[in-house]
């Protein structure tokens, strides 16, 4: 059955059906949440020793190993999506590979309980395969998102999920939250075992809730893995790339997301290690940060699907790069809590729109007539890795060799400058407004 058939089977706008696919989010968020961005940042810089230190023959800090960690699991990720991608396509696995990442990211967050400064490489290792976990079903995930929703609910449905997604994992970080700040209430004599638990809890919800997907989204179609699916992947991929090549909009939109979205995603992943060193956030802080961020994100994804819907895509998307732009800079000056307060807000607005508008976006900008969205999502899927492969990288290579983590954000200003210009000269489909 091919891709085609199989859509002309799903109905289209299912509510049942939209509902199950965005608590994917919900699940999986957790460790977006929790892992990447608030407890396990804090205890990982906690854990490692002050300063530069030896890992594995090579001269790193806490900081610069944290961002290297993720730089190394988006490279993997990004080397191996196509071949994942052709045995989903051709053989009909979608759902058999977001089960095999989410069993996979789920169970190495749990192995973080183990993690303490004997074994650094447990620590570095296993955020790295759980932030793998965490993309890899990411792609799978997407590539669902146009066979189960009509153009015009693109950009609704999209937002739907991270909607699910913030309030999903707010929900588990608050309870995170009473167990670490609670501790004696729970038997504990400090915060390090709660601490610990809590990267168990995140793996059980994780793989917990998204059975719910794995019930309701549509079915892989039997038959066992070939060679042939395997290859088809990397011909698909180079296919794809021929497409990108003859269609200049979608081609300026690609290389404008690439640079805008590495950016943006950098910071998202290492917000609150810059808390943490350079403004000396206590847990606490940076908790009540990351839930301002969180909820501010709510507000932004439905805020800017808005504008897509009155002024198009385009426009909306503009706006957020100059405010992720402002972000940066303001960075690089932030000396006050109560800046960093304001601004962590004001990253919360423009997070969860800048994801969701780009996946819409890409969904409008390609041909009429596709109907292997598999091989284009994950060529789509396969830049944004290497995007957050070279923002991280970039981030960690100028954090070490200047020694502070603002030269790093304010390098990153780079990035969406690139990410403006030549937004500018990408044009949308009729239907779209266009801002020229």
């Amino acid at each position: 059955m091919s891709q085609q058939e199989q859509a002309s089977l799903i109905e289209v706008d299912n509510k049942r059906t939209i509902n199950a696919w965005a608590m994917f989010d919900w699940a999986n968020s957790s460790y977006a949440l929790v892992i990447a961005v608030a407890i396990f940042p804090i205890y990982f810089n906690g854990v490692l020793p002050e300063g530069e230190f030896e890992f594995l023959g090579f001269t790193v800090t806490s900081t610069s190993l944290n961002s290297y960690a993720i730089t190394l699991a988006y490279f993997v990720i990004a080397i191996s999506l196509p071949l994942l991608s052709g045995i989903a396509d051709y053989g009909g696995k979608r759902m058999r590979f977001m089960k095999f990442f989410t069993l996979m990211g789920s169970i190495a967050c749990m192995l973080l309980i183990f993690f303490t400064a004997d074994n650094i490489s447990l620590g570095f290792f296993g955020f790295a395969i759980a932030t793998i976990g965490f993309a890899g079903g990411q792609v799978f995930y997407n590539s669902f998102l146009p066979l189960i929703a009509s153009e015009k609910q693109l950009d609704k449905v999209s937002a739907k999920g991270f909607t699910f997604g913030y309030i999903g994992s707010v929900i588990l970080l608050l309870f995170i939250l009473f167990l670490i700040e609670g501790y004696a209430i729970f038997g504990f004599e400090s915060r390090e075992w709660p601490t610990r638990i809590s990267f168990v809890l995140v793996g059980l919800w994780w793989i917990g809730f998204a059975q719910i997907s794995f019930a309701r989204l549509p079915k892989d179609k039997p038959g066992k893995i070939t060679k042939t699916m395997a290859s088809k992947g990397y011909q698909e991929l180079m296919a794809v790339l021929q497409i990108v090549k003859k269609e200049t909009n979608i081609k300026r939109f690609l290389f404008s997301f690439f640079f805008y979205i590495g950016g943006a995603n950098t910071v998202i992943f290492l917000a609150a290690t810059f808390a943490t060193v350079e403004l000396k956030f206590e847990a606490l802080d940076l908790i009540i940060t990351i839930l301002l961020i969180q909820f501010l994100g709510i507000i932004g994804a439905i805020l800017f699907s808005r504008i897509s819907e009155w002024k198009g895509n385009k426009l909306a998307i503009l706006i957020m790069i100059v405010i992720w732009f402002v972000i940066c800079i303001t960075a690089f000056f932030v000396t006050q809590k109560i800046e960093f307060y304001i601004l962590a807000g004001t990253v919360g607005l423009v997070m969860g729109g800048i994801q969701s508008l780009s996946r819409s976006t890409y969904s409008k900008l390609l041909p009429k007539d596709t109907t292997d969205t598999t091989s284009f999502f994950s060529f789509f899927d396969v830049l944004e890795k290497l995007a957050i492969m070279f923002g991280t990288l970039a981030f960690g290579y100028i954090d070490l060799m200047t020694g502070g983590m603002r030269n790093s954000v304010l390098a990153l200003t780079v990035f969406f400058v690139i990410g403006f210009v030549s937004l500018l000269f990408v044009k949308m489909k009729p239907q779209e407004l266009e801002v020229t």
